[in-house]
């Protein structure tokens, strides 16, 4: 379904950034590309003010909703708070029954999921508040480690940049690849990021317990994750049978050795790739890969994108390797194929 006329529906106390992003999509006249019908709507009346005290003067109100072909929440205020105003609530759901596309853009996920346009699909937000979402609307089905989700009617996405990701997918799959890349290109965007949003996520090594032999255990096994760490050798360091070792290790990290090691190997790797040169094969063997080719699968499943390419996004240290390709391909975390791997309905 094509569409034309697009509202943006702004509430009070919004990042402004986030505010922007659709706009900046669909709202510039572009020679030679289609021209969108772009509305602001202050959905709660009157001007609309951000989070730092800019005030926006939307030009429209919940009415400019009735007869949009594309209906987009950019983010809300707050995702713990009040739901939104039920005139807000009732427009959306007005448009989506009409056969309008609706779109959630980060916490914008919350204000669908609140008017019940996300019961029993797929959706996802920003990664620290996709434990929230599932827990405030327990009949969605949150998928946490996408860029966004496209179930057809109703899309969703992750976090600010993501948003769009969702935008230049949404053209993409409406007029095709060629205009979302010069929509892309004028906007200084990557038409299609690679992965999805487990490679922005942070998960610091967890300071293990002490004390105790498997807190003491884990801490000298992050010391030498070079090294080959099988679990004979760990219940040994921790003077226990293997069977109790595994059961105790289980009981503090809810996981088991192999896969707890695997999981430091990999977030190690990332550090690494981050903070200095080596080449990828060195920084394979020290964290306890055979290789760089037996460290890439790990890594591609964990963090959505190859090692080099996480280096080329995250790396501080300048004159790193050179770029590897990405390829399409793989399974991103939650499922998600690389490529149309942020949307998980309808591909383009």
């Amino acid at each position: 379904m094509s569409f034309r006329t697009v509202a943006v529906m702004l509430f009070d106390g919004i990042p402004l950034f986030e505010a922007s992003v659709p706009i900046a999509v669909f709202g510039e006249r572009r020679e030679g590309l289609p021209e969108f019908d772009t509305r602001a709507v202050s959905a709660e009346g009157g001007p609309v003010r951000t989070d730092i005290g800019i005030t926006l003067a939307a030009p429209y109100d919940l009415d400019a909703v009735e007869d949009a072909d594309l209906v987009v929440v950019p983010t809300w205020r707050n995702p713990s708070g009040p739901a939104p105003a039920a005139e807000a609530l009732e427009a959306l759901r007005r448009a989506h029954q009409r056969g309008a596309t609706v779109v959630g853009l980060c916490l914008g996920t919350f204000v669908l999921a609140a008017a019940g346009l996300l019961d029993g699909r797929g959706a996802t937000t920003h990664w620290r508040y996709t434990g929230l979402l599932a827990a405030s609307h327990p009949r969605v089905e949150v998928r946490p480690g996408v860029l966004y989700v496209d179930e057809g009617d109703v899309l969703t996405s992750a976090g600010s940049a993501a948003g769009i990701d969702l935008c230049l997918h949404l053209v993409r799959r409406t007029y095709g690849p060629e205009t979302a890349n010069q929509i892309a290109r004028s906007l200084v965007v990557p038409p299609h990021r690679a992965g999805g949003q487990a490679q922005y996520i942070d998960h610091p090594v967890p300071p293990p317990s002490t004390g105790d032999p498997i807190g003491e255990t884990l801490e000298w096994a992050l010391r030498h994750l070079d090294r080959e760490l099988t679990v004979d050798v760990l219940s040994a360091r921790a003077a226990m049978s293997r069977r109790t070792f595994d059961r105790r290790f289980r009981a503090v990290t809810g996981t088991t050795p192999a896969q707890w090691l695997l999981h430091q190997r990999v977030l190690q790797a990332q550090r690494l790739l981050e903070t200095t040169r080596e080449p990828v094969e060195r920084v394979a063997r020290s964290v306890g890969f055979a290789s760089a080719v037996a460290l890439r699968p790990h890594f591609r499943r964990r963090v959505g994108v190859s090692p080099t390419a996480y280096r080329e996004t995250f790396g501080t240290v300048p004159g790193g390797t050179a770029p590897e390709g990405i390829v399409p391909g793989g399974t991103a975390p939650g499922g998600i194929a690389p490529g149309a791997e942020a949307a998980t309905s309808p591909a383009p």
